[in-house]
C-alpha cells in the first residue's frame, strides 16, 4: 500500500506543468473561496454544476488519470453512498397532508365544468406532482429526501475535491505568498500575518511527513505476519495502540528536527528573517481568469439562487 500514490490529499504536482499550475495563486484562492461560498442558498442544479466544472476543469488541465482517477472514484463512490442513504432515509416532515380543494362535490362541480384552459392546465399540473415519488414497502423516496440527498453529496464532493485540486496545482509556497500579499490589509490591525502564513507552509509541508510515517507503520505491521484471530480483540486493541504511540513519537521527532533545521538557517523570528516565498505577477490567463469569474458570479446570483 502506497499511501503517497492511491490517496495524494494534500500534496504538490510538480510535473506535468498544467495551466491550472501557471495561474497566480490568489487568483485560485479566491476561486476556491468562490466554490466554498457560493454553495450556500444555492439551487440544486447549481451545486451540480459545481461538480461538474471541478471534473471539467481536472480533465481539461490534463491532469494524469493516476493523479486522481483512484481519489476522484472512491469520492464519487462515497457521494453516491451518501445520496442513496439520504434518499431512502426519512425526510423528517412529519406532517398530515389535506387536501387543498374542499371535499364537498357541489362546491367542485362548477370547478369540474368548467373547461376554460387555465382551469383544465391546474387540474392536470395537480395530477401530474407526486411528492412520494416511490414507495415499494419499507423503502420511501420522496422529494424532500432526494433534495437532502443531492445536498449532502454536492457539498461533500465540493469541499474535499475543490480543496484537494487547489493544494494539488499549487506549491506551499505559491499559497504561503498569495495568503500573505491577500492579508496585507490586516497589518493595520497589528495581526501577525507573516507568522501565520510560516505556520500554513510548515503545516502544508508536514502532511506528506503524516502520510509517509502511517505508511511505513502500516507495512511494519504488515510484515510482521500477526495473528490476529489468536491475538483477539484486546489483544489488537494493543497493538494498534502501540502503533498509535509510535506514530506520535515519529511526529514529533519530525517536528522537532524541523525546528532545529530552521533556528540553525536562522529562523529565530519572521520579522528578522524575511524570505522571498514566490514572485507574485499577474499576467494575462490571471485577468481572463478574473473575468470569468465574474461571469461566475454573475450566474450564480441570477439563476443560481435558491426558490
Amino acid at each position: 500500500m502506497d499511501l503517497l500514490r492511491s490517496l495524494p490529499l494534500g500534496l504538490y504536482l510538480e510535473q506535468p506543468q498544467t495551466w491550472l499550475h501557471k495561474l497566480d495563486p490568489r487568483v485560485k484562492f479566491i476561486w476556491l473561496m468562490s466554490f466554498l461560498t457560493s454553495y450556500s442558498f444555492a439551487n440544486n442544479q447549481w451545486r451540480i454544476l459545481l461538480v461538474a466544472l471541478l471534473i471539467i476543469f481536472t480533465l481539461t488541465a490534463k491532469i494524469p488519470r493516476r493523479v486522481w482517477q483512484q481519489q476522484m472514484g472512491w469520492l464519487l463512490t462515497l457521494t453516491f453512498l451518501v445520496f442513496m442513504i439520504s434518499a431512502i432515509s426519512p425526510d423528517g416532515l412529519g406532517i398530515n397532508y389535506q387536501p387543498r380543494l374542499p371535499a364537498n362535490s357541489q362546491v367542485l362541480a362548477p370547478l369540474t365544468n368548467n373547461n376554460s384552459p387555465v382551469v383544465q392546465e391546474q387540474v392536470k399540473s395537480s395530477k401530474s406532482y407526486n411528492y412520494v415519488l416511490f414507495h415499494q414497502g419499507p423503502v420511501k423516496i420522496t422529494r424532500r429526501s432526494i433534495d437532502l440527498g443531492t445536498r449532502l453529496s454536492t457539498i461533500i464532493f465540493t469541499v474535499i475535491y475543490s480543496t484537494n485540486l487547489y493544494l494539488l496545482t499549487t506549491a506551499p509556497e505559491e499559497i504561503t505568498a498569495g495568503i500573505e500579499s491577500l492579508m496585507q490589509p490586516l497589518r493595520r490591525f497589528k495581526i501577525p500575518v507573516t507568522e501565520i502564513t510560516l505556520t500554513l507552509t510548515l503545516s502544508l509541508r508536514f502532511i506528506p511527513l503524516v502520510l509517509e510515517e502511517v505508511q511505513n507503520l502500516v507495512r511494519s505491521v504488515m510484515t510482521r505476519a500477526i495473528n490476529w484471530k489468536k491475538l483477539g480483540l484486546k489483544g489488537g486493541f494493543k497493538v494498534w495502540l502501540i502503533v498509535a504511540e509510535r506514530l506520535l513519537e515519529n511526529l514529533l521527532l519530525r517536528a522537532e528536527q524541523m525546528a532545529s533545521a530552521m533556528m540553525v538557517r536562522g529562523f529565530t523570528s519572521p520579522n528578522e528573517h524575511r524570505v522571498p516565498w514566490h514572485d507574485l505577477r499577474l499576467k494575462s490567463w490571471d485577468w481572463l481568469a478574473i473575468a470569468t469569474l465574474t461571469l461566475f458570479w454573475g450566474v450564480r446570483i441570477v439563476l443560481g439562487n435558491q426558490v
